[in-house]
């Protein structure tokens, strides 16, 4: 049978999801950028694709005063500008708003979740909810607590149980109840302890969901199954037979009016403690003993804990952080990170980090891990390369063939796993060219998900929203998962913060970062992947 005959097959199948049992799904933050760009346009898709119950409803919950039918004109058209579905289907989103509501009221005022109470309970009447709650953070982390502690003190976290696998004697007495939490989880080691004791002061580890929506696109998915599932290359992933491991994430923009959030983040705090260290975790986990979601998440803390730790007085010899200046982006002018509103005249803030990690277990035990991301970089990519070792008889070194270099003709095999955009899987391969002389020349062999399945993958919020309503945790970070990071990133960037300016390299806006980063992995005999 053809792949194309395949593929078109696998796409015509009775979705793999099922559908949730009915719920209410409470946005606090209602008013902010996420709900508008992200999960309502999530929730128009699952609608549309019928994955959303048909007990169901949305309130949203935040500060700006509105009734139901401004909140609901305003989604409509945060839907038709950003959902990946177009154009409107008017039938599905009529469907969709008649289960939307809204709360006006400050996080921390008593009365409004005495209102929020309130209109739950006329949503379990009217949409046959069920008394199922899920509460979503789409604030600001300040405002996490006071959120949490007035759930708590309002009675509307009575409801403890959270599924079949959960302990309660008497489940069918309950409905679920669980509360979705957007990253940064703290700030370092210390916050993030902090913020875990609040949430359980009302919330059991079971019923947390802290979501990363890099967890949900489908390649970062399929970093699982393609190892797992497939035998050739599952034997090869290991120290015997890689290299070393890089992972990229670039973007193509400045701070783009987020000053105020970056100078006290920076590119440690906003990716590699979260998106990266999730992506590194996938990759050089153990094979779990099922795809259960604890038995997932106790490989990845397992890698998590094996990074040898980075003491702080290191700290520059194993990272480089830098930050962008002015310069020529897809020929429009960028201005220097330190010039852009609400970021400090004299910053130290970086926008750039490249560094080294060690995995001090048997499986990759001398295999470095070099993780790279910044801002104001050439494209916006992201990407994870394995690099295989070397071939132990260079039978081709003096064969090059015409147009190629010796150094091209000889370099090692390098399998890619594009998270985006452009999903796929590519491996670098030497073939023989067509005639007479035996030499050899770089291919690639290469996987695209748009064009094996004609449709572009699902939103990654699409998959981790349904994943919630199922009770599914496992593309979910578990708290030891996030204090295992912290407790990796923070010697680092407490280093820095120490340092302020010193060792703080720059990099005009467009490139792909500071000579020194490039000198940095040189030293060790490598070379930077750029897309």
């Amino acid at each position: 049978m053809a792949l194309t005959q395949i593929l078109t097959e696998a796409i015509a199948q009775p979705s793999r999801y099922q559908v949730p049992d009915g719920c209410a799904l409470v946005i606090f933050g209602a008013s902010g950028d996420l709900t508008r760009r992200k999960l309502l346009p999530a929730l128009y898709a699952l609608a549309h694709d019928g994955l959303l119950p048909d007990r169901f409803a949305v309130i949203g919950f935040a500060r700006r005063e509105k009734d139901h039918e401004a909140f609901r004109d305003e989604m409509r058209g945060a839907v038709e500008q950003f959902s990946r579905l177009h154009p409107l289907n008017a039938e599905v989103w009529d469907r969709l708003a008649r289960s939307l509501y809204y709360v006006a009221a400050s996080f921390d005022d008593s009365a409004g979740y005495e209102r929020l109470r309130l209109l739950l309970a006329d949503v379990d009447r009217q949409h046959g909810t069920g008394g199922n709650r899920l509460y979503y953070l789409a604030t600001p982390p300040a405002a996490y607590a006071a959120v949490v502690t007035r759930l708590g003190a309002s009675g509307l976290v009575s409801k403890v149980w959270d599924g079949p696998h959960d302990t309660d004697p008497a489940p069918e007495a309950h409905g679920c109840c669980r509360i979705i939490v957007e990253k940064p989880f703290g700030r370092d080691l210390a916050t993030a302890l902090v913020l875990n004791a609040e949430i359980h002061r009302v919330f059991r580890e079971q019923q947390v969901y802290r979501i990363d929506h890099y967890l949900g696109k489908e390649t970062v998915q399929n970093i699982l199954t393609f190892r797992f599932g497939n035998s050739i290359f599952e034997p090869l992933w290991n120290r015997r037979y890689v290299d070393h491991v890089q992972l990229l994430v670039a973007e193509d923009l400045g701070v783009e009016g987020r000053g105020s959030y970056y100078d006290t983040a920076g590119a440690m705090r906003d990716m590699v403690q979260n998106h990266m260290l999730q992506l590194l975790s996938l990759v050089a986990m153990e094979p779990p003993a099922t795809f259960e979601p604890d038995a997932v998440r106790d490989e990845k803390v397992k890698v998590l804990r094996a990074i040898r730790p980075v003491p702080a007085e290191r700290a520059n010899d194993t990272t480089v952080r830098a930050q962008y200046i002015s310069g020529q982006l897809r020929g429009k002018k960028i201005a220097a990170y330190a010039d852009e509103p609400e970021v400090a005249a004299e910053t130290a803030m970086e926008t750039f980090v490249a560094l080294r990690l060690e995995i001090d277990n048997w499986r990759w035990a001398g295999v470095p891990f070099y993780l790279r991301t910044g801002k104001a970089l050439p494209k916006r990519v992201t990407e994870v390369t394995i690099q295989y070792r070397q071939p132990p008889l260079l039978l081709f070194q003096q064969a090059a063939h015409a147009g190629h270099k010796n150094q091209d003709i000889v370099k090692p095999n390098r399998l890619t796993l594009r998270i985006q955009p452009d999903e796929g899987i590519s491996l670098r391969v030497g073939l023989k060219p067509p005639g007479p002389r035996i030499s050899l020349v770089p291919a690639r062999l290469g996987f695209s998900y748009r064009e094996a399945f004609g449709v572009d993958p699902e939103e990654a919020y699409e998959r981790l929203l349904l994943d919630c309503m199922l009770g599914d945790s496992t593309l979910f970070i578990r708290r030891d998962e996030v204090e295992a990071a912290w407790a990796m990133v923070t010697p680092v960037v407490e280093a820095w913060a120490a340092d302020g300016r010193t060792g703080l390299a720059y990099y005009p806006a467009g490139n792909w970062g500071p000579k020194e980063a490039d000198r940095f992995i040189e030293a060790d005999g490598r070379e930077w992947v750029n897309p």
